[in-house]
């Protein structure tokens, strides 16, 4: 039986119907015949369908329970109930609350409340999203309220949403803008120093690269765990001055501290996963991991001495990879609301032209400097600047190293604001992209040391 013969039937006599949907057919006819039904005429009597909610394999037992919920007939109420609590299968439960819940009858409610405690979180949020249509009913609301300090994440964020949250504006005239005397700066200083004069949600975007963990010789830490603090201390900052619902892009991996002699191991550290609970802990709520992938050709060979010797428990990979952690300011609000604050002109300027990354690895090529032993390429740049920000945002690196990241901004029609501890690399950020103004003679390039860019956040208070 085709498809097109399945829906001539069921609009026209059941019992013809009746036939193929009988329990004792073989797998392959139940499961195409109740596949194909689609949507059923106001008429059609489910009685066929009920032998199948008892049926041995789970599938048929799925589908028999969708398409009851399709008839929206009160009369299944008692039946789908039963099939929620009993069915082995907690798919079959969940979609019979789902079938219950897309009925939209008020003698669903006691039925949806019970649901509420089930111990499968699934079950729990088809029951939530059922009662949320009878929202006008003093008793569900009560009974969703409840749900507040329920152990699920996911089931208290969306009770948090609907009755606890206080940002309920549909437009934010100040989420397009930034401070004026933050565009296009560069400030010498300590990041965290720095960090705490800058006013809330001023920036729309935070790429960045952290020093490694005495890797380099302008990280020095006297312990892993005190590197870690002064991560995290400046990372909740940078969540304090992101927009609502904004990005913050976090270029990590881990690294080894050589070993000391031959005696000893060597050390590595896990820092994009050790930090990751940091971030979450703050209020960032984490959205993908993107591998940036290297040529092998770019990373030390970790391989040699086990090429030769091939005994197990030696063997250690080239690393050719680093992460792009993607966090989002956490927020109820929707992407859509972001894009929403912009005027069409800046939405349409700011689309993403020609070629896009489909997958989370992208094979870029590292940079070297003449002065900054770890920099940007600025492709990479280019491709966070395009996906994660629009025309005219506030981007912000606190690591500032040699400016890739600002010069990349400014080159996508977007204003920089970064910090630099180091007085070298501070001078290396100044000839790489000097005073160019390549979109705005407005606000040309600045260079301020801490003291000079306190007394401009004080005379802008």
């Amino acid at each position: 039986m085709t498809k097109a013969e399945i829906s001539e039937i069921k609009n026209g006599n059941n019992g013809e119907l009746g036939k193929y949907l009988n329990p004792t057919n073989d797998t392959k006819t139940l499961f195409f015949t109740l596949d194909k039904l689609g949507r059923l005429p106001e008429n059609f009597d489910g009685k066929y369908f009920i032998p199948l909610c008892n049926h041995p394999i789970e599938k048929i037992r799925l589908l028999a329970v969708k398409n009851i919920g399709k008839l929206c007939d009160e009369k299944y109420l008692n039946q789908l109930e039963n099939i929620s609590i009993s069915d082995e299968s907690t798919m079959v439960r969940r979609e019979a609350i789902s079938s219950i819940g897309r009925m939209r009858n008020k003698k669903a409610i006691p039925i949806l409340i019970k649901s509420l405690k089930d111990p499968d979180p699934k079950i729990v949020l088809q029951a939530i999203r059922g009662l949320l249509v009878f929202n006008e009913d003093e008793m569900v609301i009560s009974e969703l309220k409840k749900l507040i300090d329920h152990p699920n994440e996911v089931i208290k964020n969306v009770i948090e949403k609907e009755y606890f949250d206080e940002s309920k504006s549909e437009y934010n005239g100040d989420h397009c803008k930034s401070p004026n005397y933050l565009k296009n700066v560069v400030v010498n200083g300590d990041v965290l120093e720095i960090l705490k004069i800058v006013p809330n949600e001023s920036i729309h975007l935070t790429f960045t690269s952290p020093p490694y963990y005495n890797a380099r010789d302008y990280s020095i830490y006297q312990s892993y765990d005190e590197y870690l603090e002064f991560l995290r201390d400046v990372f909740k900052e940078v969540h304090r001055i992101t927009k609502e619902g904004r990005f913050f892009i976090l270029n990590t991996s881990p690294i080894i501290i050589p070993r000391v002699s031959r005696q000893h191991s060597s050390k590595r550290y896990p820092i994009p996963f050790d930090i990751h609970p940091f971030l979450i802990e703050m209020g960032w709520e984490f959205i993908d991991d993107i591998v940036w992938v290297k040529p092998e050709f770019s990373a030390k060979d970790r391989n040699s001495s086990f090429r030769q010797h091939r005994k197990p428990l030696a063997y250690k990979p080239t690393a050719v990879t680093e992460y792009l952690m993607v966090y989002r300011k956490k927020t109820h609000k929707l992407i859509d609301w972001n894009i929403r604050q912009y005027d069409y002109k800046t939405v349409q300027e700011s689309k993403v032209l020609g070629e896009v990354d489909q997958i989370n690895t992208w094979n870029i090529d590292p940079t070297f400097d003449k002065t900054h032993t770890a920099v940007f390429p600025m492709e990479l740049c280019l491709r966070v600047l395009k996906y994660y920000s629009f025309k005219n945002d506030l981007v912000f690196d606190p690591f500032g190293g040699s400016g890739t990241f600002s010069k990349a901004a400014q080159s996508l029609n977007r204003y920089f604001f970064t910090t630099e501890i180091s007085n070298k690399y501070f001078e290396r950020i100044k000839e790489n992209i000097g005073q160019n103004v390549l979109f705005n003679t407005e606000f040309p390039n600045k260079y301020f040391s801490f003291q000079e860019f306190y007394k401009i956040i004080e005379a802008n208070k």
